[in-house]
């Protein structure tokens, strides 16, 4: 069994870097190590937070009573299945790291994930998707540990209940993820480019492909510019991405948006829409926090609205968790007041009571 460590600051692993100490810090490095820790924490109904990457959580600051499992576990392994490749990836293999592997490797699927921060493992939880991509459209099976049965067992995905940034893991404890499956093309040449903004990057019409090289390279020259690839040295990047999911509404709901918006904005100011499946319709939250006034920089003291992006509430170097959830609430009040519309927060609080 691996050491225990006592009093671990937690912030140091994220990338909010925020959070108190956990009681006890334990790194799995295997599979079977991380099984293990996991089931014989449940045996002595040990509280348990698993952590890898950090790239989507918010830890109190009282940090967390319990055993903090730090998720390292590597290796990757293809099998060719006609013109396609079938790649598993260990879950905590760092996620750009294997997203610029399948890209040398001659593989599409993956390249409008690029620069993602965080961790294979996290991928699943949050259907992980940008520029038109989510991991949901490649996964063939997510192999879990069963915190109920002890077992292990590899779920397909429908089983997985994978929807817009969520799937049957985000809000409940019985599986860990310890390892996931892609389905991939053989290809150098990236699937339809369906965003606009990726389109003019790669200077492409929409719908038309381009080498998954340059997708790549396009997508993280897109997200650097948003403060969106992980950079020390730069503030707007200390955050835990975009706090606010998209809203996808019902056709009343939207038309209802477009009835507030038409009231309280400028002639022409039209939420931006993107069909979804069921008739349902995606509108923005960044249109939507920046039209209810808040603008880049926003906040106070070291917990702000990042100079580069509204969508992500960022640590300037001091920040607490108390101010990024103050900020965080004031931007969804806001929102409220003026379109009607609750914001639902992206990242996973732990010890916070939400």
């Amino acid at each position: 069994m691996p050491d225990l460590q006592t009093g671990v600051p937690l912030a140091p692993l994220t990338t909010l870097r925020l959070g108190g100490p956990a009681h006890t810090l334990v790194t799995a490095s295997t599979p079977d190590e991380l099984a293990d820790i996991v089931r014989d924490g449940d045996r002595l109904h040990e509280p348990l937070l698993l952590l890898a990457g950090g790239s989507n959580v918010v830890i109190s600051d009282d940090g967390f009573a319990g055993t903090a499992v730090l998720i390292r576990t590597r290796g990757l392994r293809r099998r060719r299945v006609g013109e396609r490749a079938l790649v598993t990836a260990q879950a905590g293999e760092d996620w750009d790291g294997f997203v610029a592997a399948t890209v040398d490797d001659g593989l599409a699927g993956l390249e409008c994930l690029s620069g993602i921060p965080g961790s294979v493992g996290g991928t699943p939880i949050q259907n992980v998707g940008a520029y038109g991509q989510e991991v949901a459209s490649t996964i063939v099976s997510v192999r879990v540990l069963d915190r109920e049965t002890g077992m292990v067992a590899d779920l397909s995905p429908d089983q997985c209940g994978f929807g817009y940034r969520t799937s049957v893991f985000k809000h409940a404890s019985r599986s860990v993820v310890l390892a996931v499956t892609f389905v991939l093309a053989d290809s150098s040449t990236g699937g339809p480019v369906r965003y606009p903004e990726l389109a003019r990057a790669l200077d492409v019409e929409v719908g038309g492909s381009a080498p998954t090289a340059a997708i790549r390279e396009a997508v993280l020259g897109l997200r650097r510019a948003k403060g969106m690839v992980l950079d020390a040295r730069d503030h707007d990047t200390w955050s835990a991405g975009s706090f606010f999911t998209n809203p996808v509404l019902g056709a009343g709901e939207f038309e209802q948006l477009l009835t507030r918006a038409a009231a309280v904005l400028e002639p022409g100011s039209v939420p931006p829409s993107f069909s979804e499946r069921g008739g349902r319709t995606k509108t923005s939250a960044a249109w939507l926090i920046e039209q209810a006034g808040f603008e880049k920089g926003h906040g106070r003291g070291a917990a702000r609205l990042s100079t580069k992006h509204v969508l992500a509430i960022t640590n300037r170097g001091t920040a607490t968790t108390r101010e990024v959830l103050a900020l965080a609430d004031e931007v969804t009040a806001g929102v409220r007041d003026r379109f009607g519309i609750d914001l639902t927060p992206e990242p996973v609080f732990v010890g916070l009571g939400r």
